[in-house]
């Protein structure tokens, strides 16, 4: 087997997680059930001497495999979750084979919940095993370089997903080559409203002839119900089993081939989205468990016999331009709703902002009816318009809040909170959002809580998620579309009945060390507090007797653990239990602690220190973390492959919706593959060369302008030249039903050659109507204007700017590429000269795929190609040269000479370019384009091309 030529992986882990879980026993007939409904866990999911090992049993081809046209089979898709108090470790796996007689791309594609902890991966092709080592990141890296440097490593390309994180490996295997992926996660389970939740994605893409999802739950504290929504659609009812018992449940979802077929005779698969399982547990009247094994402890601690606390709440809402539409209508109507939920005993008032703040009332109100309705007919005023300070409206907020304190209006038993709600980027006022961060924190003083709503796929979820929990609250990103209200008024519901303040937990100091978060604020019904630490079995008798967790408002006295013989005999015995799961859980909420705490550290020395206590964690525990990256090895450890966290491209020097990295290589996030031809899929297969350019589907206007036009279902490239005077533009691509302009404007070299003035494009510009977006290329600068707000990169840089949905990423010197959604994408690239030469000057290129979702109204001198004209060539001819034949080609009622050349494709190399070979038209593209160019001619950059 050759070497590795690459290795596409992207591989996401952001945001803290959450956690919960316990244990006991169930009757035997129960457990002989379950132990019928399913063979149990395969050895690859069995954990031994604290590492994964890979499944060894024989894949056992029988029967047929259904194929899609790439005859790739998927033999097996499992999903099996193991979860112990609170722990779930999870294993996805596939076994693939390709039946085709050619090489192929076989891909493993997997989301993983944010927050959960990625420990191991391994891969088998053909009988060759790669498993994983975490090492901390500069290490791996300096490894990976090695490898690379004497050929035998894989290159890797890393980006972020919204609320999932996406780990996906691409390999190129010869035929009859059989792989199996496997994919190890533990997460801990938090408690919302009264439920646990456990998500996993199923998406295999394709009909398996084995398919399985099996989760059981074993609680020590015995199970209240469990509860499987039908999340996957109703073309699935009924095929869920759930066999519950007192401590243990055991859900399995195993549909036929012909049950997942999305019809009878369909060969796509309906398995696509999230298997969800929901549970709760027993609970003792105090509200408190306390489980200690194998040397570590875990307290839950969830009392709900509590009446709630008063709440001073404030509303800051953004009603800046973006808001503008579906969004706004939403949150308007969630804040109705919400505001109809306020007690009586409640204080509140709203705040709304865009480039200015304004207040509702000055002060905080009682939530009586009369003011409630007040406050509706407000809010339903609201007409967004203008810019974002968030600043501002924040540093507002928060002295409302301060003022009531220091005024004596405030019940010392009630919780005081601010609930934000944005979409957007500061953009007006104070942008750096360090800055904010700072401001905020100082006015708050730990008085209390911000809560951040985050709207939108465009919002910088990652600064509202270190604002909130540098400020005793949490964050929650809310997608804009029909589900908006209820998401928002879900997140209200979570915080909504405060039961507890500031509440200490109180262990003897003889019995536990290294407790982590054992000091919380506002805890909330419904939710839990998990504490964990080390513990001293020789000093239990300490424990033994009480532990006190002491509130402002109340003092709870915790009964005795539970007996921790008991426990320790229960959880021994079962054999899906795992061993590990206190260890885990402690090193789960311990290294997200440090991570929380090392984002808000006052001193670089103090941030070095926890930098250094993260990545021990990690590397004791065997997890991934922003420190450390998964090397992925062959057992001969010559072939070796990168598994990285990646970084967030909006992170960086500028405000929000910049991610600026000067000087570093782009982490390509969102650029599709084909602007980005050096990443190349890992191959098991004889070394080749990649297909030529010329064979990739891309339109293209580079140079003097040369444009070339690729027609898919003919497979053939059509070039012509556009010769127009300096100064004019050209419309490339006008569709006024996605509401997308691409226009070019013309310059011209600095004097003409051979009695002709060769022309380029210098400038371009994109104009989004439906987004309210334009974006200008120039040779010297990339800018994006929504309205009267503009933020700009020079070609010195390499960086991303993100607003609604748009993704603009730079790569310095060389290209910047435009994604927009999954619908459409485009580059251009920049053309370099000697700014002292005599006659050439920098000018840009445009490269666009006719897979762009254009609407039938598209039009333009790329555009109208994207509904393919009929084209016959015949009766070639030699020609003078002989190298370049001459045919006839009939194209839209047109008879035309052509002539067989070759144009350049300059991504791969921008001095030289790659060959394309095309058939020439003749007399600026006359006959082939629709009517004569100067037809295209716009008197603006961001015009749309009149109709005829």
């Amino acid at each position: 087997m050759k070497h590795l030529i690459c290795f596409l992986a992207l591989f996401l882990v952001s945001g803290v997680g959450s956690f919960d879980l316990v244990i006991d026993e169930i009757p035997d007939e129960v457990e002989n059930l379950i132990d019928l409904e399913i063979d149990g866990f395969p050895s690859s999911s069995k954990a031994r001497n604290g590492r994964y090992q890979r499944s060894t049993s024989d894949w056992g081809y029988v029967g047929d495999l259904v194929e899609d046209d790439d005859k790739i089979g998927l033999y097996s898709y499992k999903v099996q979750s193991t979860i112990t108090s609170r722990l779930a470790n999870t294993m996805i796996q596939a076994k693939m084979v390709n039946n085709a007689k050619r090489p192929q791309h076989i891909v493993f594609d997997v989301q993983v919940p944010k927050g959960a902890f990625i420990d191991n991966f391994t891969m088998d092709v053909n009988g060759m095993t790669f498993t994983s080592h975490i090492r901390e990141k500069s290490e791996a890296r300096k490894m990976y370089a090695q490898a690379k440097a004497k050929g035998k490593a894989a290159g890797i390309v890393r980006s972020n997903a919204l609320d999932m994180e996406n780990f996906k490996t691409e390999v190129n295997v010869p035929p009859g080559t059989r792989i199996q992926f496997e994919l190890h996660y533990h997460e801990m389970i938090r408690r919302k409203l009264s439920s646990y939740e456990h998500i996993v994605s199923v998406k295999p893409g394709r009909l398996a002839k084995h398919m399985e999802v099996d989760v059981r739950i074993i609680e020590p504290q015995g199970l209240r119900y469990v509860h499987v929504p039908n999340s996957l659609g109703d073309h699935f009812d009924g095929i869920t089993t759930i066999s519950k018992g007192e401590k243990k449940a055991h859900v399995s979802f195993k549909p036929t081939m012909a049950q997942q077929r999305k019809c009878p005779t369909c060969s796509s698969t309906a398995v696509d989205g999230n298997f969800v399982v929901q549970y709760d547990v027993n609970r003792e009247t105090t509200g408190g468990e306390l489980e200690i094994f194998n040397g570590y402890f875990i307290h839950f601690f969830a009392p709900e016999n509590l009446d709630p606390l008063p709440k001073n709440i404030l509303f800051v809402i953004d009603v800046s331009g973006s808001m503008w539409g579906l969004k706004m209508k939403q949150t308007i109507e969630a804040m109705k709703a919400i505001l109809s939920e306020l007690r009586a005993a409640d204080q509140f008032s709203l705040i709304d902002f865009n480039h200015n703040v304004r207040c509702w009332r000055d002060n905080l109100v009682s939530a009586t009816p009369s003011q409630v309705e007040e406050a509706k007919k407000y809010i339903q005023t609201i007409h967004p318009n203008g810019g974002t300070n968030i600043n501002e409206a924040l540093l507002r907020a928060t002295f409302i809040l301060n003022e009531a304190q220091n005024l004596g209006m405030l019940d010392p038993n009630s919780v005081s909170m601010i609930v934000l709600v944005s979409d957007g980027d500061p953009t007006v006022g104070e942008l750096k959002l360090t800055t904010i961060q700072k401001n905020v924190k100082q006015s708050i003083k730990d008085e209390f809580s911000l809560f951040c709503l985050g709207i939108g796929f465009d919002v910088d979820y990652d600064f509202l998620q270190r604002i909130a929990t540098d400020n005793r609250g949490m964050a929650q990103r809310i997608f804009g579309n029909q589900e908006t209200s209820a998401q928002m008024k879900n997140f209200y519901n979570q915080v909504s009945t405060p039961l507890l303040k500031k509440i200490q937990f109180n262990y003897p100091q003889e019995s536990v060390s290294d407790v982590t978060q054992s000091s919380f604020h506002n805890y909330f019904g419904g939710s839990e507090i998990v504490v964990a630490g080390k513990v001293d079995t020789e000093n239990l008798q300490h424990l033994e007797s009480i532990v006190t967790a002491t509130a402002a408002n109340a003092e709870l006295v915790m009964e005795t653990l539970r007996d921790v013989e008991e426990l320790d005999g229960f959880m021994r015995k079962d054999k899906y239990a795992d061993p590990e799961f206190t260890r885990k859980l402690w090193a789960y909420l311990t290294v997200n602690q440090m991570l929380a705490e090392r984002n808000t550290a006052p001193t670089a020395a103090l941030k070095r220190n926890i930098t250094k206590s993260i990545l021990q964690m990690s590397l004791d525990h065997h997890i991934v973390t922003p420190f450390t990256a998964m090397l992925i090895e062959n057992a001969e450890k010559d072939e070796i492959m990168l598994a990285d966290q990646p970084k967030d491209p909006r992170r960086g020097c500028c405000p929000g919706t910049l991610g600026l990295t000067p000087n570093a290589p782009n982490n390509n996030k969102g650029i599709p593959p084909w602007a980005n031809l050096t990443a190349v899929p890992v191959s098991f297969m004889p070394e080749q060369r990649s297909p030529p350019v010329s064979s990739l589907s891309i339109n293209r206007v580079d140079n003097d302008p040369h444009f070339i036009i690729h027609l898919p279902k003919s497979q053939r490239n059509i070039c012509f030249n556009i010769n127009s005077e300096p100064g004019k533009i050209l419309n490339l691509v006008s569709d006024p039903g996605t509401g997308v302009v691409v226009n070019g404007q013309i310059v011209g070299a600095k004097k003409t050659e051979n009695k002709k003035l060769n022309t380029y494009f210098g400038k371009i510009g994109f104009y989004f109507k439906k987004k309210g977006l334009k974006v200008e290329i120039t040779t010297e600068t990339i800018t994006l204007k929504d309205g009267s707000y503009s933020i700009t990169l020079t070609w010195a840089d390499t960086g991303h700017i993100i607003r609604k949905q748009l993704l603009i990423s730079v790569k310095k010197e060389n290209n910047v590429t435009i994604t927009v959604g999954e619908e459409m994408s485009f580059m251009v690239l920049l053309h370099r000269v000697w700014k002292h030469h005599p006659v050439n000057v920098d000018f840009l290129g445009i490269y666009i795929p006719p897979e762009n979702q254009f609407s039938p109204e598209t039009h333009g001198l790329i555009g109208q190609f994207a509904s393919e004209p009929e084209v016959s060539i015949h009766h070639q001819t030699p020609g003078q040269p002989p190298e370049k034949p001459q045919a006839i080609m009939e194209v839209k009622g047109n008879k035309l000479t052509v002539t067989r050349g070759l144009q350049k494709d300059y991504r791969t190399d921008r001095v030289a370019g790659t060959e394309v070979q095309c058939w020439f038209v003749h007399n600026s593209g006359k006959g082939f384009i629709d009517g004569h160019y100067k037809d295209y001619l716009v008197p603006h950059l961001y015009s749309f091309l009149k109709k005829p």
